[in-house]
Parts: C-alpha cells; sequence; structure tokens
C-alpha cells in the first residue's frame, strides 16, 4: 500500500515510484495463482497473500486512475482499492476456476467507489445501488444523450436517462443538480458588509416551540375526548368499536358475532350505529370545550 508521505514533492515522487514497481511485476500463471490463493486460505500464509496480491496492484492503479476526475487524490483512491484488493483475496475460490483478477476487479471498483460518494461531498449523495449507478454514469449518459453537449438535460433527455439507469426523472434532476454545484459553507460572509453569513438566510421550517406544545396540548385533548366518548357508549357498542379500531390488527366482523352471540351482519349495524354516537358525542364535547362548558354524561 502507499506509505504516508513528508512533504508533497517527496509524496509525487514515491507514488510515481510505487507506480512504476507494480507495473514492473510479472503476471501469475493460473496454476502459480491458484496455489497461492489456497495457501493463504488454508494455512494464512502471509507470503503467499503477498505474491497473490502485489502482481494485481496494476489493476488497483488503472481502476483508481479511472476515478481521478471526481477531485480525490490518487494515493486514496489506490488506498482504497487495495481494501478491497485485500477484500477479494480473504473471499477468492480458486476452485472456481475464474481469474482472481476477473473477481477482484468488482472488488477493487467498489471500494473505491464508495470511497468517492463518501468523500465527493458532505451531502450524502445517494445510498441505494440506482442512485449509485446514477451518480457515476449521468455525466458520460448525458454527453451521449444530448450528443455531447454541455447543458443541462432536457425533459427528454431526463425522461431517456431515468429510463436506461431505472430511476425517477425527479433523482435525476436532483443528481445533476448535485454534481453541477460544490459544497457550500453555512459560514461563508454574504452582502457587501461582510456581516451576514449564509446560515442567517436559511429558513428553519421546523415548528417552534410553542407550536410543538400546542400540537402536544391537541393531542393529548383529543385522545381524552375520545377515550370519553367511547367510555359512554352501550357495552356491546363499546366492545365493538375497541375491537374494530384500537387494536393493531382489527378484529373481523364474523369472530365478533361469535363473541358477542349475535351475526355478523348484526355486529355490521353495532359498529355502524357506535360510530354515529361517537361523531354526534364528539362534536357536543368540542361545542362545549368552545364555550367553556363540561359535556354531559
Amino acid at each position: 500500500m502507499v506509505p504516508d508521505r513528508p512533504n508533497a514533492a517527496s509524496s509525487d515522487a514515491s507514488d510515481r515510484a510505487f507506480v512504476r514497481r507494480a507495473m514492473r511485476l510479472p503476471l501469475l500463471s493460473p496454476s502459480e495463482e491458484a496455489a497461492l490463493a489456497k495457501r493463504w486460505r488454508n494455512r494464512q500464509d502471509q507470503t503467499a497473500l503477498h505474491k497473490l496480491v502485489a502482481p494485481h496492484m496494476r489493476l488497483v492503479i488503472s481502476t483508481a486512475v479511472r476515478f481521478r476526475h471526481y477531485g480525490l487524490p490518487l494515493n486514496d483512491l489506490i488506498q482504497e482499492g487495495n481494501l478491497g484488493l485485500m477484500q477479494a483475496a480473504a473471499r477468492f475460490e480458486p476452485e472456481r476456476e475464474v481469474r482472481f483478477a476477473t473477481y477482484a476487479a468488482w472488488w477493487i471498483r467498489a471500494a473505491i467507489q464508495d470511497f468517492v460518494l463518501r468523500n465527493w461531498s458532505i451531502v450524502r449523495t445517494g445510498t441505494t445501488a440506482a442512485h449509485k449507478s446514477l451518480f457515476f454514469n449521468l455525466r458520460r449518459l448525458r454527453a451521449k444523450i444530448e450528443r455531447g453537449g454541455h447543458e443541462a438535460l432536457t425533459a427528454e433527455g431526463r425522461r431517456k436517462l431515468a429510463h436506461q439507469l431505472n430511476v425517477s426523472e425527479s433523482d435525476v434532476v436532483h443528481m445533476e443538480s448535485r454534481l453541477a454545484a460544490s459544497d457550500r459553507s453555512l459560514n461563508a460572509v454574504v452582502g457587501e458588509d461582510g456581516e451576514a453569513a449564509w446560515q442567517d438566510l436559511l429558513v428553519d421550517e421546523r415548528p417552534n416551540p410553542e407550536e410543538t406544545t400546542m400540537a402536544q396540548r391537541d393531542t393529548r385533548l383529543r385522545a381524552r375526548w375520545v377515550g370519553e366518548a367511547v367510555a359512554a357508549l352501550p357495552e356491546r357498542e363499546r366492545v365493538i368499536v375497541k375491537a374494530r379500531f384500537f387494536n393493531e390488527e382489527a378484529v373481523t366482523l364474523e369472530r365478533l358475532g361469535m363473541k358477542l352471540g349475535i351475526s355478523k351482519e348484526r355486529v355490521r349495524q353495532l359498529e355502524h350505529q357506535a360510530l354515529k354516537r361517537l361523531r354526534r358525542r364528539l362534536a357536543d364535547i368540542a361545542d362545549l370545550q368552545r364555550e367553556g362548558g363540561t359535556p354531559a354524561s
């Protein structure tokens, strides 16, 4: 792996030397590769692991180079690719007769892609497979669909791209705007006087403490009213309403009929009658509350 460097000049020189050494390592034959993989898997032979992964550093480097345009340091991309290479070595099964390079390529690319997504922006860009595909393919497909243009996608272009990547058009619009913009510090100064910060212009759309307290009070009050209204129902209607509307899973009319010794249709009639009573009772309670009175029993 690429070690830490004391300064930028020596870092660049060391990186170039590292790449040259990696590219000069001879490739393994299928039999050599299988033998080394078995030694590592069966005996945890560190020497075998090093001999297995070292020739594949060129695969890590070539994959990392393809992701340089996201603005991240090449040596960081190589480090992440190395982690993917080690994951591949830990899971490789030589008996499947697949070359290690073919298997490792997927792990290396996945590790680098995850690193790019984590570090490209402080704002989470996407987590689903569809969103990751959109992030890494938007620029290429946009250029192809719009015949090389760099302007924003047309409505037809967005439809085509959404269909190709199996995402919604709104996802395409959102990702396009995210890739076109850069992160902005909330403390960045705005205005000619330089006294206001960007965060001062942001509107907090959450309810304020007073609104939250009032909403909680209203919820408690409504719950109390419903409890009073249900308690005032005749016993059979109260049993039906609680079973039908106050359980996680509503009890069927048939089961309630068997429990109460009446027909399914009679249960339905009593439920309808109980709901009418409840609506009338709740309306009376609300009217009395507005007038400052107390509801009668």
